[in-house]
């Protein structure tokens, strides 16, 4: 007649074992998932405060610029544009795109643009900062008169190692050359700052 084996404990070690190795990894990944989100979401109050700055500063110009996320979706305000604060429920941490666009009309400005972009590689959350804008048009033969833009990489790193320090250095220099070519009425004075001094990243249409 068959009898079934005794369970003891000690036939249900590994189990224990293997339960307390799973315990230990969930607390290690859900720390790190919870480490970034916090830094991400740091990062992108800190941009988005900044971009709404630059974004007040063109203002005072008549220089008409596009936010994303829309300033109705993050702020709060006292007083348009410039008495602001934060939402008090705005999660910072699921933002994954911060840009500022130039809707000018003059001189073929229209999508002149700083964009911040959070992507993975191999599983590793990266921040990336390009300047993209409109090189012209073109016409294919199937599809019609198409818009060419490029983009030119200024900032690029794991999101562990970015520094707003300089993000900030690299925003300045750039938002001080944009606004003098408003100014100046010359667009091509900011298109040269951008290809003299960053690499040229991906070429798309619309």
């Amino acid at each position: 007649m068959y009898a079934p084996p005794v369970i003891t404990m000690e036939n249900d070690d590994w189990i224990l074992a293997l339960d307390q190795e799973l315990e230990k990894k969930r607390d290690e990944i859900l720390k790190d998932v919870n480490e970034q989100n916090t830094r991400k979401a740091n990062i992108n109050r800190t941009l988005i405060k900044d971009f709404w700055n630059i974004w007040l500063r063109f203002n005072k110009i008549n220089i008409h610029m596009t936010m994303e996320p829309s300033h109705t979706a993050f702020a709060q305000f006292e007083e348009f544009p410039e008495r602001w604060r934060f939402k008090p429920n705005f999660d910072f941490s699921a933002v994954n795109t911060i840009q500022l666009v130039d809707k000018t009309l003059d001189q073929g400005r229209v999508g002149d643009s700083i964009k911040v972009r959070h992507y993975y590689v191999d599983k590793v959350p990266h921040l990336r900062m390009v300047f993209e804008f409109c090189e012209g048009e073109h016409y294919y033969k199937y599809s019609g008169w198409k818009r060419i833009f490029v983009q030119y990489i200024l900032y690029d790193s794991p999101l562990n190692k970015v520094s707003v320090k300089r993000i900030h250095e690299i925003l300045a220099d750039i938002i001080k050359v944009w606004y003098e070519s408003h100014l100046r009425r010359n667009r091509d004075m900011l298109l040269k700052y951008i290809k003299d001094n960053f690499e040229k990243g991906e070429t798309f249409t619309q």
